[in-house]
């Protein structure tokens, strides 16, 4: 990941938001993440595709604070506020303390309202999102315009402090709102070409499930019959394959068709549910083009490639099916480059 270079000159000393010339108040978003195909096999180094979700989004407005109050932190979707005095070792407290150190300041008296339209736990990037939206809201209150290399990095070192040894995909995509590829050993991320703008929408089953235990049972499963897995894995990485090649010339007939094959290797690597394939076989049904679980699975969201002519039809037989919310995005078209 790209390494935050230290500001010269940086200020250790408390400012209050009086002592420099600050607007009263300041927002920034940042968009969710969908990864497109390729999980679970990309634990074993095979690639995967993410998306940025450009109209599911958190926002951050910064405001000026009274002197002497400190950074406080608050989330109306939670019902919920609290100090940087008070929780030191918040994820988001840290990530904001983190942000002013980059740039240049120790302390401010600010209060930080957070809202976000992304499900929370649900395979969608909704703390990184949060985590980004942060960090520019912050950015532009003190009068500091960040490039997304510096945004990435930044979120990158929070959720490392909250999630140990994060894949970088949820940052790198929510940071440049780039599609991406993914591939270990060595943490490869090149943005890719769309060549024509789709729109997926997306179901969520209300169910959570910590990403950890799918993976976990796939892990025992792999080390139970390493070679059935081994080749699953190899199947899903020649998908990938096959749907950046449909991405880059705007197949997007070949494209459903390769979300639907995804959707039955991770059916066979025992990661789908019976509340994922309800809302999966309600889509194809309404025309969707093609349709998947996004994520861990177990729960969680699946997305279906939608035309015109099915948009408004797949919505809709997502409701009458059960799903919890309803979302869709426009995924645009994108140049083969970062930023």
């Amino acid at each position: 990941m790209t390494k935050i270079n230290d500001q010269a000159g940086t200020r250790n000393d408390a400012l209050s938001s009086s002592s420099f010339s600050a607007p009263r108040s300041a927002s920034a978003s940042a968009p969710g993440k969908l990864i497109l195909c390729g999980e679970h096999a990309v634990v074993y180094n095979r690639p995967a595709i993410a998306l940025p979700l450009s109209q599911i989004r958190a926002q951050v407005t910064v405001a000026a604070g009274p002197p002497g109050t400190g950074l406080h932190l608050v989330a109306p979707d939670l019902d919920r506020i609290w100090s940087a005095a008070e929780s030191p070792a918040d994820p988001l407290c840290e990530l904001a303390h983190a942000t002013l150190l980059h740039l240049g300041f120790g302390a401010v008296d600010v209060r930080l309202t957070m809202l976000s339209t992304i499900p929370i736990a649900s395979g969608m990037g909704s703390g990184a999102a949060i985590g980004a939206a942060l960090v520019r809201a912050l950015a532009a209150f003190l009068g500091r315009a960040l490039d997304p290399a510096e945004v990435s990095a930044l979120v990158y070192a929070s959720e490392q402090r909250y999630h140990g040894t994060p894949s970088g995909i949820d940052n790198t995509v929510i940071a440049y709102e780039q599609a991406i590829w993914f591939q270990r050993p060595n943490a490869t991320i090149e943005p890719i070409t769309i060549a024509a703008p789709f729109t997926v929408i997306i179901g969520d089953t209300g169910m959570r499930c910590e990403t950890r235990l799918p993976v976990g049972e796939v892990r025992r499963r792999w080390q139970a019959d390493q070679a059935t897995y081994e080749a699953l894995f190899d199947q899903v990485g020649a998908v990938v394959t096959r749907v950046r090649d449909a991405l880059a010339v705007g197949d997007f007939a070949a494209l459903g068709v390769l979300l639907d094959a995804n959707q039955s290797l991770l059916e066979q690597l025992g990661v789908s549910s019976p509340e994922l394939e309800h809302l999966i076989m309600a889509v194809r049904n309404a025309g969707a083009l093609g349709a998947k679980l996004s994520g861990g699975g177990w729960g969680g969201v699946m997305l279906a490639l939608v035309d015109e002519s099915s948009r408004e039809r797949v919505a809709e037989a997502l409701r009458q099916a059960g799903a919890t919310q309803v979302l869709e995005t426009r995924v645009e078209a994108t140049l083969n480059e970062t930023g």
